[in-house]
């Protein structure tokens, strides 16, 4: 998502690959590059684009928010798209993020259990809402204590917008460089969140594919 005040100047260069076979093309997304096209032709240049210029079967799976960087997978046919937008439809794959977050996390891991719903006001801002909310839950554990920051390895169980950034919001250890969510984002070079691992079974094959996209920071 493109922040209220940040213009937007994507990174220039490759996509490194990860993986590809006849179904899946798993990219590593640099952080400041939107996943697709957003509203208007100076939000044109997405990750979709310039791997379907390479690529121009290329089909999308799912997505990862601008200032978010790590690991996407797209599909290369019909069948795998379809294969791979149930998977994450039923929540069969599991999805490993690396957070740096605001003070000193003390308990050593836990569950984060709270509704999301969009901030109509101030959208594209997500926030609590028990009442109209829907089910977002997302697993916690703290990796190191670092300078009055955290390391964190987050495991979402659902996919809502901006959930991993919300939640930890909430629990009190915002994301650094978060542009909606923390309070000093100009502070760091960029949202220290980024989408480090995927395990899922190859929704053609059933191989047990195990992904990683190594952390930057």
């Amino acid at each position: 998502m493109t922040g209220p005040t940040t213009p937007y100047d994507p990174p220039r260069g490759p996509i490194p690959v990860i993986h590809r076979d006849d179904h899946l093309l798993v990219v590593d997304k640099p952080q400041g590059l939107l996943s697709v096209p957003g509203r208007g032709e100076h939000l044109a240049d997405c990750l979709l684009t310039r791997l379907a210029a390479e690529y121009p079967e290329v089909l999308l799976c799912h997505r990862l928010d601008r200032d978010t960087s790590g690991i996407m997978v797209f599909a290369l046919t019909k069948e795998g798209q379809r294969k791979m937008g149930r998977m994450f439809e039923v929540k069969r794959i599991k999805k490993r993020y690396i957070a740096r977050v605001s003070g000193e996390v003390v308990e050593e891991k836990g569950t984060i259990d709270l509704p999301l719903i969009v901030d109509w006001p101030n959208r594209p801002l997500q926030h609590v809402d028990f009442e109209r909310g829907k089910p977002a839950v997302t697993d916690w554990r703290r990796v190191a204590v670092e300078a009055g920051t955290t390391r964190m390895a987050l495991m979402p169980r659902t996919g809502r917008s901006h959930q991993l950034r919300v939640h930890m919001r909430e629990l009190g250890h915002p994301i650094l460089g978060d542009p909606f969510y923390s309070q000093d984002p100009e502070a760091w070079p960029r949202m220290m969140l980024h989408a480090e691992g995927l395990k899922f079974e190859h929704p053609v094959t059933g191989q047990v594919m195990r992904l990683e996209a190594p952390c930057p920071f």
